[in-house]
């Protein structure tokens, strides 16, 4: 079952898309199986880490900025540190379901990470 959202990102950041994930993967009619998610964007990614803590994804964001310094890139959109960084941080996550859930660990969440924003931004979700 693939099914599509849409967010609107305000700036650069981190966004927890979990409950929105979850919502969809409890609409399949299998009770195990696994969750991909997917982003169809090349200034933007996709992953999974602490959603305990909101330090956890500043840090990211820090750390990324520091892997990935402003210059004088060629791209003429002026927006190639996204594109680093979307490739850096990758496009999809899979997580196994069991019973109907999202079988992530205890502090674990999924992140949209907008790194050219703001932007409408589309998400794909694919349970089986």
């Amino acid at each position: 079952m693939l099914k599509e959202f849409t967010i609107d990102t305000p700036r650069e950041g981190f966004i927890d898309i979990t409950s929105q994930v979850s919502a969809i993967v409890r609409q399949n009619p299998g009770e195990a199986g696994f969750c991909q998610v997917f982003i169809p964007h090349t200034t933007a990614g996709i992953t999974i880490n602490e959603n305990a803590d909101p330090d956890v994804v500043e840090d990211m964001l820090v750390a990324l900025d520091h892997m990935v310094p402003k210059l004088a890139y060629k791209h003429s959109e002026g927006n190639s540190r996204a594109h680093v960084k979307a490739s850096m941080i990758g496009s999809s996550v899979s997580v196994p379901v069991i019973d109907k859930g999202l079988h992530l660990g205890i502090w674990q969440g999924i992140y949209f990470c907008e790194f050219d924003g703001p932007r409408r931004r589309k998400i794909c979700v694919n349970t089986k």
